[in-house]
């Protein structure tokens, strides 16, 4: 009896080793997989046109007031700013500023602080100053054809708006801008990209991508195209397949700098520069050439610009009498040394901007 017994015990040791795997893999069936990342929201904009210049508008509405204000999509500056009118009661409103009394005015669960700023958009050409507050509110993106809800975020909320060159005081919510750029910097104030604000999960990185603009969607009353905004990265918008050209941004003392390195050649002249690529800018193109024979000439039409960034990325256009427009600029005339493609470019390309990384990518 006592050889049967050894006998038998290497089996019954193999026949729980083996009741112990099956109940494992028959746990492992049991696990659910995490779901793959998706996006925040994808949203349409507004395509916008008068004459030659060009637009996109992206509807926000703050705190508990639920109209909805349209704003200049821009990926050339890094705020929100909207005009206090319709926000808080005109009463607090005046020409020389926001009337606080205490610490902060809350209304319509919009905080405004006492931090003045004023901001500077353009060049030294031509511009517009808003003057106004650090505010804080929720904010939602978009309308009733789609639309997301930050949670309480900073953004700049203005009583008065300037044309720097006429002096001309601009209509109420004639400047408000949904800035989506990289900069966290403002004036002095730390505010940035409402879209950076997002809290990212289940594989998630921080940023947004653009599809290619509707050419043919421009309208004057504007039409709205859906899908043209993703806000939130998915990993395969990152990777290495995606198609995007993905090029690293140099960090400044307003934050990662959104202008990329590279050569841009027009009429057979090549030259070095840093390039913004910006849906802020409604018409022309501007390439600062710093030994320019005039200080400002345009292009005549099919003239040919090619770009060639330092990561690689290539992009060649022909102009015409009301596309493509370009303009080449002295830099001691606009103080700005960087080349800026308008609006334009992202008809023809598609845009990322990640956060997280801090990285832009270009896709043609």
């Amino acid at each position: 009896m006592g050889k049967i017994y050894k006998g038998c015990r290497p089996l019954i040791i193999v026949g729980l080793m083996m009741a112990g795997l099956l109940a494992s893999c028959k746990k492992d069936k049991n696990i659910i997989p995490a779901p793959p990342a998706k996006p925040i929201a994808t949203l349409g904009l507004y395509e916008v046109n008068s004459t030659i210049y060009r637009r996109v508008f992206i509807g926000v509405a703050v705190g508990t007031v639920t109209k909805v204000y349209y704003s200049v999509f821009d990926t050339g500056s890094s705020a929100m700013t909207i005009d206090a009118d319709g926000i808080i009661p005109a009463s607090m409103i005046t020409d020389a500023g926001i009337t606080i009394t205490g610490d902060s005015l809350v209304v319509n669960d919009v905080t405004v602080t006492k931090q003045t700023a004023v901001l500077t958009y353009g060049d030294a050409t031509a511009g517009t100053k808003e003057y106004g507050n650090l505010a804080y509110a929720t904010v939602t993106i978009g309308d009733e054809n789609g639309s997301t809800k930050t949670g309480r975020i900073p953004f700049f909320l203005y009583y008065k708006a300037i044309d720097t060159k006429s002096g001309t005081k601009l209509g109420a919510h004639e400047n408000d801008v949904f800035g989506v750029g990289p900069n966290t910097n403002f004036s002095g104030l730390q505010i940035a990209s409402p879209i950076s604000y997002f809290k990212m999960e289940n594989g998630l990185t921080q940023g947004f991508k653009l599809a290619k603009f509707d050419k043919n969607s421009y309208t004057s009353n504007g039409t709205y195209v859906k899908d043209l905004l993703t806000i939130g990265l998915v990993p395969d918008d990152i990777s290495s397949s995606s198609g995007f050209v993905m090029h690293d941004l140099v960090h400044t003392t307003a934050g990662y700098s959104p202008n990329i390195a590279a050569t841009i050649t027009y009429n057979g002249k090549t030259i070095n520069g840093t390039l913004l690529f910006d849906t802020g800018t409604p018409a022309f193109a501007n390439i600062e050439d710093p030994n320019a024979a005039t200080d400002q000439a345009t292009l005549p039409a099919n003239s040919t610009v090619t770009i060639s960034t330092s990561a690689g990325f290539t992009y060649s256009y022909t102009t015409t009498s009301d596309y493509n427009l370009t303009q080449v600029y002295n830099p001691s005339l606009t103080h700005d040394p960087r080349t800026i493609f308008s609006i334009d470019f992202f008809n023809d390309n598609q845009f990322l901007l990640d956060y997280t990384n801090h990285k832009i990518g270009l896709k043609n």
